[in-house]
């Protein structure tokens, strides 16, 4: 004893890792009423080019809005519930971020394809995004190494450019927003 608190010995105890499970959330979406599982976690290159994107995004446009990645639910209504890859929310529109979810339309969604979810991410996760009004959605693939940009005018996507790793995205509805894609798409990366 030392001063009436008792000191361990640490030479003499260790603690050892137990072997357990931990609990981990299901990862899920639903889209249109149906629920959609994320089955397997992404790969690498999924994960280096949303870092990558998510440093882009605050260096540009961080002091204008909120810059969040996935897993997060953005919750359209009941029936549509999607974790986009990236979620940008200017301060205007800084309302929608309630009790720890974001509930109604981001300003810019970007989903980065992958196997699992590429076909989901080009149909009807870009016709739910369309339909509740998100202004700016892009589909990064990581394959080809290009950048679709759709922006919503009248309610309906148009495709405003299709971007490789040699050009700058440039943002018509978010001001602040440019990255240059070699940064995103670098070769060490791929």
């Amino acid at each position: 004893m030392s001063g009436g608190v008792a000191v361990a010995d640490d030479s003499s105890k260790k603690v050892k890792e137990q072997p357990a499970r931990y609990h981990i959330d299901e990862r899920y979406e639903i889209i249109g009423g149906v629920r959609y599982d994320f089955l397997s976690s992404p790969k690498y290159v999924h994960q280096q080019i949303l870092g990558d994107l998510h440093l882009a995004f605050r260096d540009s446009c961080g002091a204008e809005g909120k810059v969040l990645l996935a897993p997060l639910d953005v919750h359209f209504d009941e029936d549509n519930v999607l974790q986009p890859d990236i979620i940008y929310i200017a301060k205007d529109n800084a309302g929608i971020i309630r009790d720890g979810y974001i509930y109604g339309a981001p300003d810019l969604i970007v989903e980065i394809l992958s196997d699992a979810t590429g076909r989901r991410d080009k149909t009807i996760k870009k016709e739910t995004y369309e339909r509740f009004g998100v202004r700016e959605y892009w589909l990064v693939d990581p394959v080809y190494r290009v950048v679709e940009q759709f922006v919503l005018i009248d309610g309906r996507y148009s495709l405003a450019a299709t971007l490789t790793e040699s050009d700058r995205v440039v943002s018509p509805t978010v001001p602040c927003l440019g990255i240059e894609l070699r940064a995103i798409f670098s070769e060490e990366d791929l």
